[in-house]
């Protein structure tokens, strides 16, 4: 198996601070982004430092006072090539939320989150529901099949479940728009590209004006014998006259198994003095 790196996963364009910086500048840039930190520099672009949300904090009356002389020199770095599971395993032991990344003459050129590492586990993931997916398909269908990774036109797909979940498609947009995109598990049968996993990534998608999405794609060895066969994905789709992704119903008003079970907890713990008297305990 390929080593995934760190290059793979990091995001190029940082926001970081030089050391000439003052805490005032440094602390409006934090506030208007959504970090926790910011990596410092020198004016050459090498990597100095890194500033914390709690010495930002701890130094808010020195508003013009430079970073570099409040900032504890050196952090921890990882450097392109850095093998991504050495990476996270430095992230997790130190509770790094932000691993700078630097190259051989020590300048600053990527940021490893720990919500890329999240996403890296996800996407390598997937290879693994397409291979089950094969392994089900060929016991089935009497036939050899095989996938690839690329990209389908969203409009192509013909869905096979019919209701997806608003607070799950709010999500996905969000995972979209970060670059976060698990590829779809897709099984082409003649001229159709049956979706058979991903519904609220390809709605999702849709409604933010996407037209591909990537995908694993499982071809049949006999792709002519296959198409002579009805699948049950068919009959699927053609019982709830699903035709394109559009058919797909959005239900407004239950929550997605997964939200509803990790809201629970929260609504458990809610103060008495919140919680609707009529909904009981």
């Amino acid at each position: 198996m390929t080593a995934v790196r760190v290059r793979d996963y990091m995001v190029l364009e940082v926001e970081h601070v030089q050391d000439t910086t003052t805490v005032r500048h440094a602390i409006q840039k934090l506030l208007a982004g959504r970090h926790h930190g910011l990596p410092v520099t020198d004016r050459g672009g090498k990597l100095v430092g890194f500033v914390s949300a709690k010495e930002l904090l701890r130094h808010a009356a020195d508003d013009d006072t430079p970073i570099g002389r409040i900032m504890h020199p050196g952090t921890y770095t990882a450097s392109p090539e850095t093998d991504l599971d050495d990476a996270a395993r430095v992230m997790f032991r130190f509770g790094l939320r932000d691993l700078p990344i630097i190259d051989d003459h020590g300048r600053l050129c990527g940021m490893l989150a720990n919500l890329d590492i999240v996403r890296s586990h996800f996407e390598r993931a997937s290879p693994a529901k397409a291979d089950m997916l094969k392994h089900l398909l060929s016991e089935r269908y009497g036939l050899e099949f095989s996938f690839h990774r690329g990209l389908v036109a969203i409009d192509r797909l013909t869905p096979t479940q019919w209701k997806v979940f608003e607070d799950e498609l709010e999500g996905r947009r969000y995972e979209l728009e970060r670059g976060f995109a698990e590829p779809l598990l897709v099984v082409q049968k003649g001229d159709a590209w049956i979706l058979v996993d991903g519904h609220h990534r390809a709605l999702a998608a849709r409604e933010m004006g996407l037209t591909q999405l990537q995908a694993f794609v499982l071809t049949a060895d006999r792709p002519d014998e296959f198409a002579r066969q009805e699948t049950g994905f068919e009959r699927l789709a053609a019982d709830h006259h699903l035709r394109t992704v559009d058919d797909i119903e959005i239900d407004r008003a239950t929550h997605h198994p997964l939200v509803e079970v990790t809201t629970q907890l929260l609504r458990r713990f809610e103060p008495r003095s919140t919680r609707d008297p009529s909904q009981g305990e």
